[in-house]
């Protein structure tokens, strides 16, 4: 389960984040990509834009499924 005391400083603010349990699959980046994209620098994807719409909602929420090690958390500010 993701934690929002330990989500990346890059995420934007709103519901869904990331955190350091990150382990850079692709998997988010995969599933909504105009929602998270990957810090190649340092190894790790991040929230750029958080969904406004039901359709955006459900893809922000296929990847925080598909992520493997749960680092994806809908819990945000």
């Amino acid at each position: 389960m993701a934690d929002k005391s330990a989500k990346f400083e890059q995420n934007v603010a709103g519901k869904f984040y990331v955190d350091d349990q990150c382990i850079a699959c692709d998997a988010c980046v995969v599933e909504a990509p105009n929602f998270f994209v990957m810090n190649d620098e340092d190894g790790h994807a991040y929230v750029q834009k958080q969904p406004q719409t039901e359709a955006e909602l459900k893809r922000c929420q296929d990847a925080l499924e598909a992520c493997p090690v749960e680092a994806i958390g809908e819990d945000g500010d």
